[in-house]
């Protein structure tokens, strides 16, 4: 698989991040050090976590996920090879949580100590502080990338105005900035990334990897009914998109998959893919297929005008 430059940065990622949220969830350790193999053996690079993955297990405590990533990249000595990207600031309980200056060196010494590495490639705020003034974080977070701990920082679920005045307190005071940006984002859920965050996004010349890519498999296609939903542990969270607009989107999906011949799960990416402001969708597989599907995604062509009819199916008000 081609490798893309990640922004204003020296990565170079696939163009496809490996979501981490199943490891310690959906997938025990002998199954996720098999699907990190058969992800690397497709050429993806990337991996997305986070802390609190996967603290709404029962028994879980948040930090399995990155664990288990730490022991593989052990098992296998290719941290080199890889791009880890993690996220700081969600509840992991007993009041561990935030951005604070405190809290932001607490919480990077425990990635890095579960990830069994001493540097985090991309460090993410995963939600926001309001609480913090965006002065002590960024000044908290400059300071790990100064230390090496950390070589680039990036923002989640924080508002376009919140990530805009960390950056514009980091560029006057020579201060790391935020230079990716991990929104909700796929077919169905278009809104806040076109209407808040773009143009943020095209202003700063950020790199988006946005969650969610499937939809939680929604746009797979294999969740139509209620029924449907039983299928999956995470099937909860689709039935949102059982309505008038999910199931146009998937009409149209229908009609380019029987074009092209291709999954829809490959054309719900492609169609991010091909969006100039897109840099490296997030998607979790659970199986080697899933993987392959993921990996060849990233070379699927989309005709203007399939692009033209999964835009206007999934058209945004």
């Amino acid at each position: 698989m081609r490798k893309i430059k990640f922004g204003q940065s020296d990565l170079e990622i696939s163009p496809i991040s490996f979501g981490g949220n199943v490891f310690g969830w959906t997938l025990d350790e002998k199954k996720s050090f098999e699907i990190l193999d058969a992800m690397t053996e497709s050429g993806i690079n990337f991996i997305d976590t986070a802390d609190t993955y996967s603290t709404w297990v029962p028994g879980n405590q948040g930090g399995e996920s990155e664990i288990i990533i730490g022991k593989w990249l052990k098992h296998r000595r290719n941290r080199k090879d890889m791009v880890i990207a993690t996220k700081l600031g969600g509840d992991m309980g007993n009041g561990k949580k935030g951005l604070s200056p405190h809290y932001v060196e607490e919480a990077v010494e425990a990635s890095l100590r579960r990830l069994g590495t001493d540097y985090i490639d991309l460090y993410q705020t995963h939600y926001d502080d309001p609480d913090t003034p965006v002065a002590d974080t960024m000044e908290a977070l400059d300071r790990l990338v100064k230390a090496g701990k950390v070589r680039y920082i990036g923002a989640s679920n924080l508002t376009a105005e919140r990530i805009e005045a960390s950056n514009q307190y980091a560029e006057d005071n020579n201060l790391a900035p935020y230079i990716s940006l991990q929104p909700l984002y796929n077919l169905y859920d278009r809104e806040k990334l076109e209407k808040e965050y773009l143009p943020l996004i095209e202003k700063s010349s950020l790199a988006v990897m946005p969650y969610y890519a499937l939809a939680s498999g929604f746009l797979s296609g294999k969740y139509r009914a209620e029924e449907d939903l039983k299928k999956s542990q995470r099937g909860g969270g689709m039935s949102k998109y059982l309505n008038e607009r999910g199931w146009a989107i998937l009409k149209a999906m229908d009609e380019v998959s029987a074009e092209i011949n291709a999954p829809l799960a490959q054309i719900a990416i492609a169609w991010q893919l091909h969006k100039s402001y897109i840099t490296a969708p997030i998607a979790s597989a659970t199986s080697d297929a899933q993987v392959k599907n993921l990996a060849a995604a990233a070379f699927l062509k989309l005709s203007t005008d399939q692009m033209d009819k999964l835009d206007k199916a999934s058209a945004i008000s």
